[in-house]
């Protein structure tokens, strides 16, 4: 009898994993976790007990890569559901220097900076900075013929839906400070959003009820181990459980709901609530489901990624992200779930310095942008600004006061600065020169030297005229700037490695420890669904999620 129940069991495991692998999922679901790096994937690993949990019971990459240099939010949430390199998407970082009309200004990766009155603060969300060959899963579903492709998205950024969703989706929802809760883009048809994200109201509404009596949760209780007060400058950090919001005014108290766990819970009650109320994957069509979670990056920034902070952050999401799949699972979706993240991330210095690696640094300030426009006009005789920036190190733009036609030779001045006097504080600089004849890197992202890094986000029109890459290991700004007590956006592996999972039941499991690439994830889904992807459409490859000698490549 024993053994009659054995090879019923048997059968039924067979037959789901047969149908995993040559029946298209009814659902996608792309999530991406905002700084969520192989580093801490690999610390995080064996401690999930949740939704994270699950995922790594998938097909695991641990050592994926968001390849190019530029590891920021918008250059990587760009890659995740299109398949191409920021250089061919036209998003070279978060912000970039240009005309916003007759004034030289700093422009949003994802505003309509053409909008009367629209700043770099207060502006009009648009997805017009992306190229042509900038087409999201969502998108290729709905251009195919007759499709009935529902694509919904949500997360705690602009950036975050937006990039992931495309030009084309159903719902797009975000939380904007600005706001005091999620909103969509302006002149949006929102008529029946109370049918469509039943949840919203309640999420906003709670919010409101956040702000107007602020609070946080305290830390759970395998974190306090990880209670460990590190200076920080001014700051002190890593001493308990996220600091309480500002409150002197309601736009402050908004902006630091962002740094809390409740982010990303509220975001994935609305997820889970668009699936729910659109009977999303029990239709017709594939339909997708994009979601940003942001609370891992606010934190990882204003706290660092190895303290108590950052472990509450872990245990909630993992909690969080294990009732979203048994809410689909409740409901008998057949979903696949795609996880990776837009950039890895590097804990501050300070704490570096007490757990044996006390190479890490801050970055000098005289590779300020003041610092360097004062060399420019030291040896061209050039007024005013010259040069502007967003960091140390990166990008840096020359402002109109340098001559357009002796901007190439200012480059190669500063450059021969740079390398010569300051030897140990960068790794290598890079003119616009150097850059734009190289072909966009491929192969191994392991291997890619830093030029190919720099090239891979590398747009003429939007770029620096220089790139200054700093020493491994150096952050690029002093200690104690509250919210910025370790970031990314560096060429190293420590900014550029992040996981991609993927998970469907009945798919057998197997981990691949070699690199491949967050532009991957497209062409993977889209054979797994059966879209046809067009030759040369994309820059990643479609990897096989068949553990054995049949391939989910077709």
């Amino acid at each position: 009898m024993r053994f009659a129940r054995w090879l019923v069991a048997a059968a039924f495991f067979t037959s789901v994993q047969a149908q995993a692998e040559t029946t298209p999922p009814k659902l996608v679901v792309v999530i991406s976790v905002d700084q969520f790096s192989s580093d801490l994937f690999s610390e995080w690993r064996g401690k999930f007990t949740g939704g994270m949990k699950r995922l790594t019971q998938g097909v695991v990459f641990p050592g994926g890569y968001q390849s190019h240099a530029a590891t920021e939010t918008c250059p990587g949430h760009s890659t995740i559901t299109s398949g191409v390199h920021p250089a061919r998407s036209g998003i070279a970082a978060n912000d970039w220097f240009g005309m916003r009309g007759a004034k030289f200004d700093e422009i949003y990766c994802v505003e309509d900076e053409s909008v009367p009155g629209s700043t770099h603060d207060d502006y009009t969300v648009s997805l017009k900075h992306l190229g042509p060959d900038w087409q999201t899963l969502g998108d290729r579903l709905k251009a195919q013929p007759g499709s009935q492709t529902r694509v919904f998205a949500v997360s705690g950024k602009d950036r975050g839906a937006t990039l992931l969703a495309g030009r084309n989706a159903d719902q797009t929802w975000w939380y904007d400070w600005r706001a005091k809760g999620f909103t969509t883009y302006v002149g949006a048809d929102t008529s029946s959003v109370a049918q469509s994200v039943p949840a919203l109201a309640g999420v906003n509404a709670r919010i409101a009820q956040w702000m107007a009596k602020p609070s946080i949760p305290p830390l759970p209780a395998q974190c306090l181990a990880k209670l460990s007060p590190i200076a920080v400058g001014k700051l002190t950090v890593g001493d308990g459980p996220e600091d309480g919001p500002r409150t002197d005014k309601p736009d402050n108290t908004a902006k630091d709901f962002r740094t809390t766990r409740a982010i990303d819970i509220a975001t994935l009650d609305i997820a889970e609530s668009m699936v729910a109320a659109n009977k999303l994957g029990q239709k017709a069509g594939t339909d997708v489901l994009a979601i940003s979670l942001s609370a891992t990056d606010y934190i990882g920034h204003s706290y660092g990624t190895e303290g108590p902070e950052m472990c509450g952050q872990m245990v909630s999401l993992d909690t969080r992200l294990g009732q979203f799949f048994a809410a689909l699972d409740k409901q008998k979706i057949d979903y696949v779930v795609a996880l990776s993240a837009d950039h890895g991330g590097f804990d501050a210095p300070e704490r570096h310095a007490d757990h044996a690696y006390p190479a890490a640094g801050r970055a000098t300030l005289t590779l300020a942008a003041p610092v360097l426009s004062q060399i420019l006009a030291r040896q061209f005789g050039w007024q005013g600004s010259l040069i502007e920036n967003r960091a140390l190190g990166g990008d840096y733009w020359f402002t109109p006061n340098v001559p357009v036609e002796r901007r190439a030779e200012a480059a190669a001045y500063l450059k021969t600065v740079l390398e010569s006097q300051y030897q140990g504080k960068i790794a290598a600089v890079f003119t616009k020169a150097d850059l734009a004849p190289l072909p966009v890197p491929s192969g191994n992202p392991a291997l890619w030297t830093l030029a190919q890094r720099v090239r891979a986000s590398f747009v003429a029109e939007r770029s620096g005229d220089i790139y200054v890459v700093l020493p491994h290991g150096q952050q690029p700004m002093p200690a104690g700037v509250k919210g910025y007590v370790a970031t990314h956006g560096s060429a190293w592996d420590y900014d550029r490695r992040v996981p991609i999972l993927f998970w469907r039941k009945g798919l057998t499991a197997f981990e691949q420890p070699q690199p491949v690439e967050t532009v991957d994830i497209l062409p993977t889904l889209a054979s797994l669904i059966g879209l046809p992807i067009a030759p040369g459409s994309v820059d990643g490859r479609c990897l096989d999620l068949d553990a054995g000698s049949a391939s989910t490549c077709k």
